[in-house]
């Protein structure tokens, strides 16, 4: 089973369409597990930390620190990133 977490600025239409489809998707979001402005490489240890992949739009920063991760033999189960100029239902069909 794939575990979720969604980035604190990812798309809630996105997380509720997957939801919709999938009423038994294990997905959380930053924001319900206290991680509120908290920085990447903090968001990534939780992540694999509950072995979650992280679904997200920043594509700018979290790619680095995840790689950074990788590179010093620290887990890391994964990021999803969606560009921020796909359609909702690319983004729910790709994912599921």
């Amino acid at each position: 089973m794939l575990f979720l977490v969604a980035d604190e600025n990812f798309n809630n239409a996105i997380v509720r369409g997957l939801l919709r489809i999938k009423p038994d998707l294990d997905i959380v979001r930053v924001q319900d597990v206290g991680l509120s402005s908290a920085d990447d490489p903090t968001v990534l240890e939780w992540a694999a930390n509950e072995d979650r992949v992280l679904l997200t739009h920043d594509v700018t920063t979290i790619t680095k620190y995840a790689y950074e991760r990788v590179e010093v033999g620290e887990y890391m189960p994964g990021v999803i990133e969606v560009g921020r100029k796909v359609s909702f239902g690319t983004a729910i069909n790709e994912i599921q």
